[in-house]
């Protein structure tokens, strides 16, 4: 009897693909499914939570690692290994005695490196070898494609390549962020920087965009420039042109003026010289991938790409759209047969109604040449009840509407306009009009109507004829430049994307456009998340601004190639080709540990020209505390995971911990045990019940609870 084992890559995952299937029993690790055509002696699926297991931190393989010191770098082991993640023993035991066991498993992990990632690193620690691996490959949670699915199980060869392609980019990514945050911080406490920086591959050139945005508009100098404008008035109306001149120089633009004898505001006679109405036709936007889905959701409703993305998540385990970490904007002809039979019953979700102008695939939007793992997010073939829809969150429901929309406008009529172009002549000098005029509204019928402050709307222009007379009133009009404006979360995904076009490196702006730029689709989002928590950027009304200690980072980086898109265009190029099986894991790993050993050589000069800031932030590690208790010579000083005596070199040996029974102790209590030996009582504790207690310190300088003290 084979004893099939399948792994989720969490519960939601597990309990989508258990309900595509009789359930048999469901307990707190596993679900038991019953024997049927697909699996005829039934299957259990188990879950990870996440990554159950995750990659050893310094201190696991040598303790004097723990220690952040200059003279211990580089920091790479021998050979890397995973332990099981914090809080997630319980779990990795029961998937682990699954594992064993198992006569085949089945990897329905997320279907991308991170979810290969995931299944392999637990079956290693797990220690389970020899058994035969299947690998579920869906696009959708729908019960008919899951159960399609599973009937048709792939060979785990390509996932296994996966597998390596993302051992090499976590692995790269934490010698990098254990290396470079520890020389860059040492060395700027040196200058007397009192808090650490955390440094990443994508991270760290993610911030310099921002910070080059940042310098950008800080070095603007608003300057004027003046142009000729008319005022004009035909019989049907009146209407504005700009004669063909932008100058600094006012002067340059009155002698344009004298040249035709015109003066300022003075009454003058105009002429329409020429008329030109186009008709122009609007093809529908592409088909959604991740990043425009969160650059519109943005735009729109200030959404930001983190939020986009859980709200995708969860439309996705409710399986009303496919899978979410696309980068494809095409689907291939099986998604488009099932999108125009549902056609009808996705209008009336919709609450539109329209009739299809085509219902032939478009090369534009249907195309299998562009499909590789994944295609563009549309709606499954599943239609949600009226009741399903009421459920939904305003943000599950506007993003929602915005992947139906989307899909649905490929269906829909062009959006027509009429583009008209007047040259209207003052004594031979020529202004030029330019007006649009909405003929049919076509797939924007489909979209909420943009606000009046979004809309960038040319005016209307009167109905004149060619040769027609004007009245027209001139003058010189002067105006501004602009600085550069600063990035929204949604322009930030869109410049990782496509941060190639600011490479001067042809062969970079190559690379880059082939990896799509900094990070991934399914990483961008956490990128940002994660800058914003290391408080190198933040955000205002949708604005991103860098912080001082973003600016810091960056003068910090300067020069390097962790400054750089190119570096992570390269990393992510060869990460491709593990992943196709055209490189090797190990060659990049060492190609990582060259770069650091350039990086702790080459940075102790580069640091020097870095002008140290406030930050702002409160931990300042490196500040006397208080007076050492036990010795006269030093000073107690935060040491970033504890507090220690400044005079250890000396020989005290005083420490204190960062947290004691489950509560963080500060530095004022840390300064009012060394000077008073004892503080008020504190609540925060926590045993097997929360408790407050005051804390002493003993003769031997160890920190002792003291209940006698009533709360």
């Amino acid at each position: 009897m084979t004893k099939v084992v399948i792994l989720a890559e969490k519960p939601s995952q597990a309990k989508a693909y258990a309900e595509a299937f009789k359930i048999q029993e469901k307990t707190k690790t596993y679900i038991q499914l019953k024997p049927d055509d697909t699996f005829p002696n039934g299957a259990t699926i188990t879950w990870g939570v996440g990554h159950l297991v995750e990659l050893k931190e310094p201190h696991d393989y040598k303790p004097e690692w723990k220690r952040w010191k200059l003279d211990q770098l580089p920091i790479v082991p021998d050979r890397f290994l995973e332990k099981v993640s914090k809080g997630k023993w319980e779990q990795f035991q029961a998937v682990k005695k699954l594992f064993q066991q198992a006569d085949v498993l089945v990897n329905a992990a997320d279907v991308d490196r991170e979810g290969s990632n995931i299944f392999y690193s637990i079956l290693r620690l797990t220690g389970v070898k020899g058994k035969p691996i299947q690998r579920l490959w869906i696009n959708s949670l729908e019960k008919d494609e899951v159960r399609k699915g599973f009937n048709n199980l792939q060979s785990n060869d390509k996932d296994l390549r996966l597998f390596d392609e993302a051992k090499a980019r976590q692995i790269s990514d934490w010698m990098v962020g254990i290396n470079a945050s520890r020389l860059f911080t040492l060395l700027l406490q040196k200058k007397g920087y009192s808090n650490h920086l955390s440094i990443g591959r994508v991270q760290s050139p993610t911030v310099y965009l921002i910070y080059q945005r940042h310098k950008e508009i800080e070095n603007f100098v608003s300057e004027p420039f003046y142009q000729i404008e008319g005022l004009f008035q035909s019989e049907k109306g009146s209407y504005k042109g700009l004669a063909k001149i932008k100058e600094k120089d006012k002067a340059k633009v009155q002698r344009l003026m004298d040249e035709h004898g015109l003066k300022e505001n003075e009454a003058a006679q105009g002429i329409v010289k020429s008329l030109d109405k186009k008709t122009k036709h609007k093809k529908s936007p592409k088909l959604h991938s991740l990043s425009t889905l969160q650059s519109v959701a943005n735009r729109r409703w200030k959404y930001t790409p983190s939020q986009v993305l859980k709200t995708m998540q969860k439309l996705y385990e409710k399986r009303l759209v496919s899978y979410p970490r696309t980068d494809c904007n095409f689907i291939t002809e099986n998604e488009f047969a099932y999108l125009v039979k549902n056609l009808n019953s996705y209008q009336e979700t919709l609450n539109v109604s329209f009739k299809a102008a085509s219902l032939r695939p478009n090369k534009r939007y249907v195309d299998s040449s562009k499909v590789q793992e994944h295609y563009a997010i549309i709606p499954t073939k599943t239609v949600p009840t009226q009741k399903k829809l009421s459920g939904l969150s305003r943000e599950e429901r506007n993003i929602y509407n915005e992947v139906m929309a989307t899909t649905l406008a490929m269906f829909h009529t062009d959006y027509v306009y009429e583009e008209t172009v007047i040259f209207t002549n003052v004594r031979d000098l020529p202004f030029k009009s330019t007006g649009r005029r909405e003929v049919k509204r076509g797939w924007k019928e489909l979209f909420p109507k943009p606000s009046k402050s979004n809309q960038e709307k040319e005016p209307d222009l009167p109905d004149v004829h060619k040769g027609e007379e004007v009245g027209a009133r001139l003058q010189i009009k002067e105006s501004m430049t602009q600085p550069p404006k600063p990035y929204t979360e949604g322009q930030l995904i869109n410049m990782m994307k496509t941060c190639g076009k600011l490479m001067e490196n042809e062969e970079d702006v190559e690379i880059l456009k082939e990896v799509e730029g900094l990070g991934t689709e399914a990483t961008r989002s956490s990128i940002i998340e994660t800058i914003k928590t290391q408080k190198y950027i933040e955000v205002k009304k949708n604005n991103v601004y860098v912080t001082e200690k973003g600016v810091m980072l960056c003068e910090a980086i300067e020069g390097t190639l962790l400054s750089s898109p190119s570096m992570t265009a390269k990393w992510e190029s060869y990460l491709k080709k593990i992943g196709n099986g055209e490189a090797s894991k190990q060659m990049f790993i060492k190609q990582t540990s060259q770069f650091i050993e350039k990086l702790i050589q080459e940075t102790p000069e580069t640091i020097q020209q870095v002008n140290i800031r406030s930050t702002g932030e409160k931990k300042k590690w490196n500040e006397p505390i208080a007076k050492c208790p036990a010795c006269s010579t030093g000073s107690i000083m935060d040491r970033y995971k504890f507090y220690a005596c400044s005079a250890y070199k000396e020989g005290c040996k005083v420490t204190f911990p960062k947290r004691l029974a489950g509560k963080t102790l500060t530095p004022n209590m840390i300064k009012t045990l060394c000077e008073k030996k004892r503080t008020k009582v504190l609540k925060g504790f926590k045993g097997k019940k929360p408790f407050s207690t005051a804390l002493t310190l003993d003769e031997d300088y160890k920190i002792k609870f003291d209940f006698k003290e009533k709360a």
